[in-house]
């Protein structure tokens, strides 16, 4: 390759080099790599940004992983940590080989490190030389993989610019929730491994399936290897997103469970900006209220141990809190007003999806909204949206001054779905600049709808695959919205505002200019965004899914 070539002169440009790797598919930058060390060397940073680890005996012990490890762990941004449920990872209990007696086992991470065999040989990890003995011969080196908290901390160690961290545990079964499991020692390994490292960029924790437990083994005040400073660093994330196995609601639920998660949650109250909660399975109680509910308060049926302590649960309270989304819950309209009123001087928005009230109505669960905003304009807000799960941030939005304006500038649409289109084609030159200024990323309906336009059959493939109307509303630096649609479900076309006339959108996206240009581009990706807050869905979240092969379209086309 000649010194003065023009790709040589385009590949040491740091800002065309970049766009131009961002457009290659993540599945193929491996072999893009293998073309030269350069291209090694420029393409690892978005090949190993988002890198998901399936926990095993070899994860963190082999040194040829470690030493992979070392070499790129300084890319790695967000870290999806899997360990799922299975029947090898639940531990049989332990029995002494003489007497056939089952052996107590009270744990303690053994977090001393290191190199010199002799003093690792002298100091038994579990303990005792014979219960080590005993761990050794009748657990499996899964077990003893995830109790090596050192190699944990090792492998932390060598994620200097972690941002997220991700846990999923899924498939645990309702029959197996009190055995005692390796995911659970996992999750004790990997709780000291954060505490026991600088991390200073982790912001963000999201917990995609995990079962009741975890709550205990991931919380930093209830011991196992915790120290007086291990708190401190928890209270640097400003992201939480849980979605925890239920157990089935009653009158009388089994309460340790929703005892370690108040717990749990308190470590963040100081901290957390954006807070998102979901049941999986049937439907729970909320999170945020736990305090009041009276099977947490009273001596029942439902508690294991009538004589333990009934001091009364500390009322959570999130001092920085401006997003909070729950799901799959059952309330009371007292615990929704009073969650508002204690948090109204901070909070921006709050959704509740498929919430259930168990006693009042929403007009007395949102009460707080009048008082706070000195009207009822909120209540038309409410209404509008009632059809979907229920989104509601009233306060000191005012009406969008820009929705007079028709934006609908797609030449190839016929005239007779874009009654406005006239007004705009005669704008100036100037006026299209100022309000493509106002909303960049407001180009890529532009690229879509002439990709869906030229290509029949695409067109067709698109519509049968979406079968719904997506609507987006983006909202710019300024504070003004403005609203799109793409129509999947009949005729392939984009058009302004949320839905062709005479119809509603299936599916509501709400976001910011900026990321929605982001995430056309492919520098960031929806899940990413949903998960911090920054973008919003309503109505069937599954169908969601099926606009990511049309934005695709755009990525070509639209100038951000």
């Amino acid at each position: 390759m000649a010194a003065g070539s023009a790709f040589l002169r385009f590949w040491l440009t740091e800002r065309p080099r970049d766009t131009f790797l961002s457009y290659i598919p993540k599945e193929e930058l491996p072999a893009f790599r293998l073309a030269c060390h350069d291209f090694g060397v420029r393409a690892a940073p978005l090949l190993f940004k988002d890198t998901s680890i399936t926990f095993r005996p070899s994860t963190f012990t082999k040194p040829a992983r470690m030493a992979a490890l070392d070499r790129v762990g300084h890319h790695i941004q967000t870290l999806t940590f899997s360990m799922p449920h299975t029947p090898e990872t639940f531990l049989p209990p332990l029995l002494d080989p003489v007497t056939g007696e089952e052996v107590t086992f009270i744990y303690e991470p053994y977090i001393q490190s290191t190199r010199d065999s002799a003093t690792r040989l002298s100091n038994p990890i579990y303990g005792s030389w014979e219960l080590t003995d005993l761990l050794v011969k009748q657990y499996s080196p899964l077990f003893h993989a995830a109790a090596n908290v050192p190699t944990f901390i090792r492998a932390f160690h060598a994620l200097p610019t972690l941002k997220h961290l991700k846990i999923s545990c899924p498939d645990q079964e309702a029959g197996q929730r009190y055995r005692r499991s390796i995911v659970d020692y996992a999750l004790i390994s990997l709780r000291i491994a954060v505490e026991r490292n600088k991390l200073p960029l982790l912001s963000s924790l999201s917990m995609l399936s995990v079962h009741p437990g975890a709550a205990l083994y991931l919380n930093p005040t209830m011991g196992f290897g915790a120290r007086p400073n291990s708190v401190k660093k928890w209270k640097q994330i400003k992201n939480l997103a849980i979605c925890m196995d239920s157990i089935p609601f009653s009158p009388y639920p089994p309460s340790d469970h929703l005892k370690l998660l108040h717990s749990y949650l308190h470590v963040f109250a100081s901290s957390l900006k954006n807070f998102v909660f979901r049941w999986r399975g049937s439907i729970g109680l909320s999170p945020l209220s736990l305090d009041k509910e009276l099977c947490l308060q009273d001596r029942s049926p439902g508690m294991a141990c009538p004589r333990r302590c009934h001091l009364a649960l500390r009322p959570l309270k999130f001092e920085k809190l401006r997003n909070m989304e729950v799901e799959n819950i059952v309330v009371d309209a007292s615990q929704v007003s009073s969650f508002i009123t204690a948090h109204r001087h901070t909070i921006r928005e709050f959704n509740f999806e498929d919430t259930h009230l168990r006693s009042g109505t929403w007009d007395q669960a949102l009460a707080p909204l009048t008082r706070i905003s000195g009207s009822e304009k909120w209540k038309d807000k409410a209404e509008e949206l009632m059809d979907v799960p229920l989104l509601l941030s009233p306060v000191g939005i005012e009406e969008n001054k820009a929705n007079d304006l028709v934006v609908d500038y797609f030449n190839c649409k016929p005239r007779a779905l874009r009654p406005s289109i006239c007004a705009w084609q005669r704008a100036g030159a100037r006026s299209r600049e100022l309000f493509w200024e106002s909303f960049p990323s407001s180009a890529a309906f532009d690229a879509i709808n002439s990709s869906l336009q030229n290509d029949d059959a695409g067109r067709k493939d698109a519509v049968k695959n979406g079968k719904a109307i997506f609507a987006f509303k983006l909202k710019n630096k300024n504070g003004q919205e403005e609203g799109w649609h793409i129509d999947l479900k009949e005729k392939g076309v984009v058009g302004k505002g949320e839905a062709p006339e005479g119809q509603k959108a299936d599916v509501i996206l709400s976001l910011s200019d900026e990321d929605f240009g982001k995430m056309v581009a492919g520098t960031t990706q929806a899940q990413r965004l949903f998960m911090s807050g920054k973008l919003k869905v309503k109505g069937d979240v599954m169908k969601a899914t099926k606009m990511e092969p049309v934005l695709k379209k755009a990525q070509t086309k639209a100038k951000l």
